[in-house]
């Protein structure tokens, strides 16, 4: 029995295991422009993750008696993740420990490789966000100076998410907010370089864009429709149109909206199959993403979000298929009750 689940496993590696590469790689422009912003600490955390991630692997081989498959990014895609969306701040600790539960309670409590039904990296975040929320969710400005072993006297603060929970509009340019130029993880606010990696990974086939087009055009009409913004439900569309375009661009640039769709969504085993699931499967993760942003307690909503939309994945993919099933089947049977 082991050895059959050891070959579905490997087999699974062979099918989707350039994903995960792809994904580390992607993960380098990112860090270089947080490096850019923040220091040297930034490379020194995702090291820490990613050895932490490939120990975890080691040890679940070595206490399972399989051979330890070095060609397997999975672990180590998981936990570069993890640390940029984190603060350039968080002591070690937390990302070592979001890391490992990310890796052993998300991936490995489930089987393993392909058996997860939900994200590890988002199980990881959230495990550290709910338990330390004063590490996760305040960031340091850029370009300040930030020690590279403790980071405890550097100032931080939660300003954009303060700003916008309140009614408030953000004092940023879309260049800076493009840059990633403001308090946010260190990895999620370079809106442009996200951008470009998403078309890469799209080009590579590793991901697809109905899940992100979906998320973003839902989340960007409630953003319209539905500011959070002081003053703007009262006006009408007409008088406060650019007002209302600069909500939409301040809800998907910040919070690590843009960079969750690229880098989470499309995960293989826990994100709906069938394009049309796939489309509602996105649809539904705006909706609930804004819905944590207007009215939870935490800034990046968005991984709590994915966590309650991988639980029904697996039934939106059943569903479409039964309907395809329904809708070609009802020809067939009429033809021969007619013969």
């Amino acid at each position: 029995m082991e050895k059959t689940i050891i070959d579905l496993q490997e087999k699974e590696l062979a099918r989707t295991g350039r994903y995960y590469r792809h994904l580390c790689w992607m993960a380098v422009p990112l860090l270089c422009m947080s490096c850019y912003l923040y220091g040297l600490r930034p490379l020194l955390l995702c090291g820490a993750a990613v050895l932490t991630g490939n120990l975890c692997d080691r040890l679940v081989s070595l206490l399972r008696r399989r051979v330890y498959q070095g060609w397997d990014f999975s672990n180590e895609s998981f936990a570069l993740v993890i640390a940029l969306l984190l603060p350039a701040t968080v002591d070690w600790y937390v990302l070592i420990a979001a890391v490992m539960a990310g890796v052993l309670i998300g991936k490995e409590a489930f089987g393993g490789y392909g058996s997860y039904p939900f994200n590890p990296a988002a199980v990881g975040y959230t495990v550290a966000a709910v338990s330390w929320p004063e590490q996760v969710f305040r960031y340091p400005q850029p370009y300040t100076a930030i020690p590279l072993w403790d980071a405890s006297g550097v100032p931080v603060s939660s300003t954009i998410a303060d700003t916008m929970r309140s009614g408030g509009m953000l004092n940023l340019s879309a260049m800076s907010l493009g840059l990633g130029e403001f308090a946010a993880p260190m990895g999620t606010g370079a809106a442009l370089i996200i951008v470009a990696c998403g078309f890469f990974l799209w080009a590579q086939k590793d991901i697809r864009l109905s899940t992100m087009v979906s998320f973003v055009l839902t989340s960007a009409l409630i953003a319209f429709f539905f500011p959070r913004q002081a003053g703007l439900m009262d006006s009408s569309l007409v008088s406060s149109f650019w007002f209302r375009i600069n909500c939409v661009r301040d809800e998907l640039l910040t919070g690590a909206m843009l960079f969750s769709a690229v880098f989470l969504f499309n995960e293989p085993y826990t994100c709906a199959h069938h394009r049309i699931g796939r489309i509602l499967y996105g649809v539904l993760l705006g909706v609930v993403t804004m819905g944590f942003r207007y009215f939870g307690v935490y800034d990046t909503g968005v991984c709590f979000a994915l966590l309650t939309l991988n639980s029904i994945s697996g039934w939106l993919d059943r569903t479409e298929l039964r309907l395809y099933q329904l809708l070609h089947r009802a020809p067939d049977e009429g033809e021969e009750a007619a013969q």
